[in-house]
This record gives C-alpha cells, structure tokens and sequence, in this order.
C-alpha cells in the first residue's frame, strides 16, 4: 500500500512539473509566434543601420506603434522599395508582428495614398517634417488607436490638397491632437479674467502655486484659438510673432503631459516660415 502511494505521489508532481513546463512554453509561443497584420501606417522616421538596412518608425492602425528592419533594395525591381519610407508616407503594409520583439518585419507593402504637394512644396514641406518628428515622440508608447490615425491621416491629406491658407496648420493639428491623447483642455466654465492652468489643463480663478499658467489675456486668446479648425483657420490672422508664440505655448503645454519630450530640430525651420 505504502509503494502504491509513493507512486501516486511522484505521479502527481511529474504531472505538475508537466504542467507547470507547458504553461511555460504555451507563455513563450505566444510572445514570440508572429501575428500576421495587414494595416495602413505612417512613416515617421527612417535611420540607416548598417550598409544595407534601415530601422523604419511607424504608425499604425492595427497595431500601434511598430518599428522595422528593412532591407534596401539591391535592384530597382524589388518590392521594398526605399522611397517608401520617407517621413509622412501614407502606406498599407503586410508585417509578421512578434509583441515581444522590438523589431518587426515587412513581407508588402504598398503606397496607400501619394502626397505630391507635400513634397514639393517647401512651405508644407517644413510643416510636414515638424509633424512628423513631433509624432515620433508624441506617440512613442502609443497602442492601436483607430481615431487617432484617421485624425492624422485625414490631416496629412487635408494639407497636400491645399493650396493656400494652411500657414496655421501646424497650430490647428497639434491642439486638436491632445484631444486623441488624453489631454484636451476643458474649455467649460470659463469666466472673463480666468487663468489657464496648463499642468490641469483648465481655466481657473486664482493662481497656481506653480509657474506653468497663462496669464489671463493669454488664456482667453488660447480660448478662442481652439476654436479654430482646418476650414476655418484662415479666419485668425496671425502674425509672425503671434504664431511662434502660440507654437512656443503649445510645445510647453505638451512637455508638460508627455514625460521627456526632447527639444525638436525641425522647429527653427518651421519658425522662420510664413513672415
């Protein structure tokens, strides 16, 4: 009887130890098996590694934030061609996901949408590059969000098919993009002489303890500023001076709620626009 339940008990622990291993290995193929996704993304940045490869950033609507390994092309025939990759390109790709990996990659890809005018016009051009490396640290972290892309997707568009009047287009997007992430201010109960607390995102009576506030004739102005859309942004003229400092208010407002926002190279360029 005693050797009959010996043999029970190492029957038992075996068969938890065979369990405990596969829940192990069913845990390691799920990290590491490749999901197949076919989604729309945005270039947001491409860095050369190596003589034949570059490490593609992008954006997508299936599955978030992905970066890629690409190998360049040796032929002008292959199907990974490398202008495909330039920032702010509009493409629908085929990509083997593995969540546990930092690198992904490509099987197709194909232009989902040509931006001509973004790319030969200087002035949208230098629009279009600040966008884009805003994005890059805007939504590093960023999970699927379908709204989110159609938001920057539509506004890419809306700007390569316009052909004047967008100079406030980079002010329109990037305060209409804090709604997608979280941080729209709450423009409600506003009052004559409120200060706007850019850490709460709201207008208040008294001031702050802090130093990161507007001052009430700068908050109203922000006020009325958010108003503003693509169709109707060519009403608020604005000078020079007035759009950097509006641009200035923005980017502070931003580092405040996304933790290590770097200072952005594209943005001496894009402030000497438009005088």
């Amino acid at each position: 009887m005693r050797k009959s339940g010996c043999k029970s008990t190492t029957i038992f622990r075996f068969g938890q130890i065979f369990l405990k291993k596969s829940a192990c290995f069913c845990v390691f193929f799920t990290n590491f098996a490749a999901v197949k996704c076919k989604t729309e993304a945005i270039v947001l940045r491409n860095v050369k590694y190596g003589e034949q490869k570059i490490i593609v950033d992008m954006f997508t609507r299936q599955c978030g934030r992905l970066s890629f390994a690409v190998q360049l092309p040796r032929t002008p025939h292959a199907k990974l061609k490398k202008q495909f990759f330039q920032p702010l390109t509009l493409l629908y790709i085929e990509a083997d996901v593995r969540p546990q990996l930092q690198m992904q990659k490509i099987s197709e890809v194909s232009l989902l949408s040509p931006l001509p005018s973004l790319l030969s016009n200087p002035f949208k051009l230098a629009i279009g590059l600040f966008v884009c490396e805003f994005l890059y640290y805007a939504l590093r972290d960023e999970q699927q969000n379908e709204p989110l892309f159609d938001y920057v997707r539509t506004s890419i568009e809306w700007l390569d098919g316009r052909e004047r009047d967008f100079a406030n287009f980079h002010l329109v997007f990037l305060m209409h993009l804090s709604r997608f992430l979280g941080f729209y201010p709450n423009l409600e109960g506003y009052q004559e002489g409120d200060i706007f607390d850019m850490r709460s995102a709201e207008f208040c009576r008294l001031t702050p303890v802090h130093r990161d506030f507007l001052m009430s004739q700068e908050a109203a102005r922000i006020r009325l500023l958010m108003r503003m859309d693509f169709f109707s942004m060519h009403l608020f003229r604005l000078s020079h001076t007035e759009r950097n400092r509006i641009l200035e208010l923005l980017i502070q407002y931003y580092r405040l709620h996304i933790p290590q926002f770097p200072e952005l190279r594209s943005l001496p360029v894009l402030q000497e626009l438009f005088q």
